[in-house]
C-alpha cells in the first residue's frame, strides 16, 4: 500500500496523529502532512489545528510537570539535568523570546517547557505566550510542506508521479536542517561556559 492510499483510506486518524506527535515533537510528520493536504489527501486548516494546539497543550503539560515535579524528576533521572540547565540558562536572558522560539532550537524544546515551569515562570504568561509560539510554530511547518510540494510540482511537472517522491525530497531536506542545526547548537554550547566566565562580575 503506498503512502497516497494509505492517507486516502485512514485520513482521519492521521489528524488524531498530528495531535498527539506534535503533543511530543513533530516537525517532520507536519511537513509531511502538508504536502499531503497539498496533494488534496488532507484538509490543510483541520491539520494546522491540530498541529497548532497539539503543540500548545503538550508544552502546557510539560511546563506543569516541571512547575509541580521538577526537582524530584531530576534526583530520579541526573542525566537530564545539563539539558534543563541549559534551557534554564536561556531563561534567564531573555524569557519571553525564550518562550517564542525554543520550538525552532535544536535540542532545547524537549527540555524546554519543563524548565519554564521550574523557573516558576507565571502560568497565564507562559500559556499566552505558548499559544502564540505554538500558532507560528505549525504555521510555519504545515505551511512549509503545503507550499514546497506546491512549487516541487510545478518545477518537476509530470515527472513527479505520486506524493512519494516529494515526501522523499522533504525528509531529505529536513535531515539536512537538522544537521545543521545540530552543529550550529553544538558550537553555542562550546562558546556559552567561555562567554560566560568572562563576563561574570568578580566576587
Amino acid at each position: 500500500m503506498n503512502v497516497e492510499q494509505l492517507i486516502a483510506d485512514y485520513g482521519s486518524w492521521f489528524y488524531v496523529v498530528t495531535f498527539l506527535w506534535t503533543f511530543l515533537e513533530g516537525e517532520t510528520f507536519v511537513i509531511i502532512a502538508g504536502v499531503a493536504a497539498q496533494k488534496g489527501l488532507l484538509d490543510w486548516w483541520t491539520l494546522f489545528f491540530c498541529a497548532w494546539f497539539g503543540s500548545f497543550c503538550g508544552d502546557q503539560t510539560y511546563f506543569w510537570i516541571g512547575r509541580l515535579y521538577g526537582p524530584k524528576i531530576l534526583a530520579r533521572f541526573p542525566r537530564w539535568r545539563s539539558g534543563v540547565e541549559g534551557a534554564l540558562a536561556q531563561v534567564q536572558r531573555n524569557s519571553t523570546w525564550f518562550i517564542l522560539s525554543f520550538r525552532f532550537i535544536y535540542g532545547v524544546r524537549n527540555f524546554a517547557s519543563f524548565s519554564l515551569g521550574m523557573a516558576r515562570v507565571a502560568p497565564l504568561r507562559f500559556a499566552a505566550l505558548n499559544f502564540v509560539a505554538a500558532f507560528v510554530w505549525a504555521l510555519s511547518f504545515a505551511g512549509s510542506g503545503y507550499l514546497f510540494g506546491e512549487a516541487f510540482e510545478a518545477v518537476a511537472g509530470e515527472w513527479v508521479h505520486g506524493i512519494g517522491l516529494v515526501l522523499l525530497t522533504c525528509l531529505v531536506l529536513f535531515a539536512i536542517l537538522m544537521i545543521l542545526r545540530a552543529r550550529r547548537g553544538r558550537r553555542r554550547a562550546a562558546v556559552a561556559p567561555v562567554s560566560s566566565s568572562v563576563s561574570k562580575p568578580p566576587a
